[in-house]
């Protein structure tokens, strides 16, 4: 039963991260809808446990990944695109420095 769990809060997970990650783009939200459901309905009658945690990592991992390395753009005209990251992809920007700054 704890294994059951786990992968159905790691499946409300990934959809959670595919509305965040595709917000606004129909096409891209429904094609990773697709892609998620089907590979949990592929695997739904797995029972060996050692094949269920590599699929439970696996599934992580994506997550992981498309939370923190997918970035949205859109096509404004020809050879031209706007890039929309997401709040918590952007960082502040502050240059490297090799030397430490003096106090005053």
């Amino acid at each position: 039963m704890d294994s059951r769990l786990k992968v159905l809060r790691l499946f409300k997970a990934l959809h959670r991260t595919r509305m965040k990650v595709f917000k606004d783009d129909d096409r891209a939200l429904a094609a990773a809808k697709q892609k998620i459901n089907d590979e949990f309905r592929k695997n739904m009658h797995e029972t060996s446990a050692e094949n269920l945690q590599k699929m439970v990592k696996m599934a992580s991992d994506v997550e992981i990944v498309l939370r923190q390395s997918v970035l949205q753009m859109e096509h404004v005209a020809e050879k031209q695109l706007v890039l929309r990251p997401r709040e918590e992809l952007l960082l502040e920007n502050v240059p490297y420095c090799d030397t430490p700054r003096k106090k005053s």
